[in-house]
C-alpha cells in the first residue's frame, strides 16, 4: 500500500494522507498510487538490501479479471467517477509531456532498476505476485528513501512502473513485501493507474484556473472517496497473491506504527481486536460523524477499516471459491 504509502494517492500501501502542494519533489507521487504511511523523517539506519524469494502461491485462475476480485465499493464509486461528462478527454488534455517526462527521469536517475541481473530476488518476487494476478510485470525501481512507501505510476499508454522505497524494505518481511507488490500490482490490473493519475492532474488543473475552486474541491472530494474504494481492491490482490490474511494485516498495522526494531512485538489479532474497538467506539451517532469526518479527505482507509475489511474477505465464500479454482486446476 495506494496506496497506496505516503503522498496523496498517485496510484498504494497504507497510511491515510492528504493532498500535498504541486512541486517537482512531489509530482512524480502526486501522479501515481502510493502506499501511505507517516510523513515522519525521522532517520533509518541504512542496510543491505538483500531479499530472498517466497515460494510461490498457486496461481488463482489464468482467467483471472479484475472484477473477480474488486470491491463493491470500487465498482460503485467507479461507475461515479466515469459519469463525470468530459473527465476522459480532459484528463489526457492535462497530461502533458513534460510532466510525464520528469516522473520518467527522475526514477530512472535516481533509483535502481531491477531486473533478472539486479536485485534478482525482488525480481522474483514481483514476477510471480504478477503470474498469480495474471496480469504484465511493470518495471520495478528501488529508491533510498527513509519514508517507507510504494506507489506506482501509469500513464499515457506507457508502461507503467513500481517504486519502493528502501525503509520499506527494511521494515517489511519477505512475504509482506510481495503483499505490497501485489497491491500494486492490483492498481494496475485493475486499471486504477490511468484514472487516478487524470483525476489527480484535473484537481490540480482546477484549482489553477480562477473561478473553479468549487468545481475542484468537488472533484476533490470524489477521487478520494474512489481512492479510498480502490486501496479495498487492491488489499484483496495482496491477498490472492500471499494467501495469508495476517501477511496483508500485517502490512498494514506495520505501516501505522511499526519499526524494525519492534517486529518481533507486533501481534496482529492484537491489532484486529484495535479495529473491532474502533467499530464499536464510532458505532455511536456522534462517532459515526466524527468516523465520517476523519475519513472525508483521506487518501486511503484507516488501517484498522482494512485490516478488518481483508480479514472478512479472507472468510468469505468470494475468496474461498478462487482459491478452490486454483487448487482444482493444479490438481
Amino acid at each position: 500500500m495506494a496506496s497506496s504509502l505516503l503522498p496523496p494517492r498517485p496510484v498504494s500501501p497504507l497510511v491515510p494522507t492528504r493532498a500535498v502542494s504541486l512541486s517537482l519533489n512531489t509530482l512524480e507521487k502526486k501522479f501515481t498510487g502510493s502506499l501511505p504511511i507517516n510523513k515522519s523523517r525521522s532517520s533509518i539506519r541504512c542496510k543491505r538490501l538483500q531479499i530472498r524469494a517466497v515460494g510461490a502461491a498457486p496461481v488463482v485462475s489464468s482467467n483471472l479479471e479484475a472484477d473477480d476480485f474488486r470491491h463493491p465499493l470500487d465498482k460503485q464509486n467507479t461507475l461515479l467517477f466515469r459519469a463525470i461528462p468530459g473527465l476522459d478527454e480532459l484528463g489526457k488534455a492535462l497530461i502533458g509531456p513534460v510532466s510525464e517526462q520528469i516522473m520518467l527521469l527522475q526514477n530512472i536517475g535516481t533509483s535502481i532498476q531491477v531486473s533478472k541481473n539486479q536485485l534478482t530476488d525482488l525480481h522474483q518476487l514481483l514476477q510471480e505476485a504478477a503470474k498469480i494476478l495474471n496480469t504484465e510485470a511493470p518495471d520495478l525501481y528501488v529508491r533510498q528513501n527513509p519514508v517507507p512507501n510504494a506507489y506506482t505510476l501509469a500513464i499515457n499508454g506507457k508502461k507503467p512502473f513500481i517504486v519502493v522505497h528502501t525503509s520499506l524494505v527494511e521494515l517489511l518481511s519477505k512475504k509482506e513485501l510481495q503483499a505490497v507488490l501485489a497491491h500494486e500490482l492490483g492498481h494496475l490490473k485493475c486499471d486504477h493507474g490511468v484514472w487516478l493519475t487524470f483525476a489527480n492532474i484535473l484537481t490540480l488543473g482546477a484549482y489553477s484556473l480562477p473561478g473553479l475552486g468549487f468545481i475542484a474541491s468537488f472533484l476533490e472530494e470524489q477521487m478520494y472517496r474512489w481512492l479510498r474504494a480502490a486501496e479495498l481492491t487492491c488489499d484483496r490482490a495482496a491477498l490472492l497473491v500471499v494467501q495469508d490474511p495476517k501477511v496483508v494485516i500485517s502490512v498494514l498495522m506495520k505501516l501505522a506504527g511499526g519499526a524494525p526494531s519492534l517486529a518481533d512485538q507486533l501481534n496482529v489479532d492484537a491489532f484486529l481486536e484495535q479495529a473491532r474497538t474502533y467499530d464499536k467506539v464510532s458505532s455511536s451517532p456522534i462517532g459515526w460523524y466524527i468516523r465520517n469526518a476523519q475519513n472525508r479527505q483521506l487518501s486511503h482507509p484507516l488501517p484498522v477499516f482494512r485490516a478488518r475489511e481483508i480479514d472478512e474477505w479472507s472468510r468469505s465464500s468470494e475468496y474461498k471459491s478462487l482459491l478452490s479454482q486454483a487448487i482444482r486446476k493444479e490438481m
